[in-house]
């Protein structure tokens, strides 16, 4: 299995994901393009046999129906997404597991938060852990918003129980590239964050489109604020000191929000 990442150039910052499998077959992720997509999987030479859209969101798929015209793909997605995402044929659910190929399966996450209707996956080989899609649930040094259907606090309970518990090496496959913005967030909360000035060094003068930098679960823990909530700085830049970890997530949420 290979992930191909493809950066659409458009002024939301969206990757489409690839997923090549051995027998030249394919699923993508989160289609923004036709053409893109199509352009990639000749690059490739390869067939696309499925569609998997994290969630409803029309920059997430708005590629499905011309990709299901031109080759006749099945299109998964969560089942509150019946009605909103384009040609959808099946509805996943948490906790299943989709075998690709010999060893190597996607477990599906329910993910509520940035929106109702958000599933996030993760990779494994030989039963262990190696890489997660997380659409707009978590980014790069930063998390989801919630205007367009969701929720901060149900966010927090996603992010906290699904995604600080992952091993550390997972790394992360996000539906954006906000990275440079999300650790300028960061550092503007925990100025003392050398990991996350370091990493903006290298964010800064980083090319999607042929090199994106790529992240783990075990980086975000360094410099993702939103993994950070008993940091004692964060709290003292927010003047919460004392407050819950929730309140801390909620908190830098809405600071993020007018950031």
């Amino acid at each position: 299995m290979k992930i191909h990442p493809i950066y659409t150039h458009n002024s939301l910052r969206n990757f489409t994901y690839l997923i090549e499998l051995s027998d030249a077959s394919c699923l993508v992720l989160d289609p923004w393009d036709d053409k893109q997509v199509n352009e990639a999987l000749q690059q490739h030479q390869l067939n696309l046999s499925v569609i998997i859209n994290t969630h409803e969101h029309w920059d997430h798929t708005q590629g499905n129906q011309a990709l299901v015209d031109q080759h006749q793909c099945e299109v998964w997605a969560h089942a509150n997404g019946e009605g909103k995402i384009p040609c959808l044929t099946r509805s996943l659910t948490a906790h299943e597991s989709i075998p690709l190929e010999n060893n190597i399966e996607l477990k599906v996450l329910d993910t509520p938060g940035h929106t109702f209707a958000h599933l996030c996956f993760v990779v494994f080989e030989q039963g262990q852990a190696k890489a997660v899609f997380t659409g707009d649930t978590l980014f790069n040094a930063g998390v989801g918003n919630c205007h367009n259907g969701g929720d901060p606090a149900v966010l927090y309970q996603t992010i906290t129980e699904q995604f600080h518990s992952l091993p550390d090496d997972v790394i992360v496959y996000p539906g954006h590239d906000y990275l440079e913005n999300n650790l300028r967030f960061t550092l503007d909360l925990e100025a003392s964050n050398g990991m996350a000035a370091q990493w903006l060094e290298k964010a800064v003068i980083a090319d999607p489109a042929n090199n994106p930098l790529l992240t783990t679960i075990g980086d975000e823990h360094q410099f993702n604020t939103f993994f950070r909530l008993k940091n004692p700085e964060i709290r003292t830049t927010l003047g919460l000191p004392d407050s819950s970890e929730k309140d801390i997530f909620l908190a830098l949420r809405a600071r993020r929000n007018s950031w």
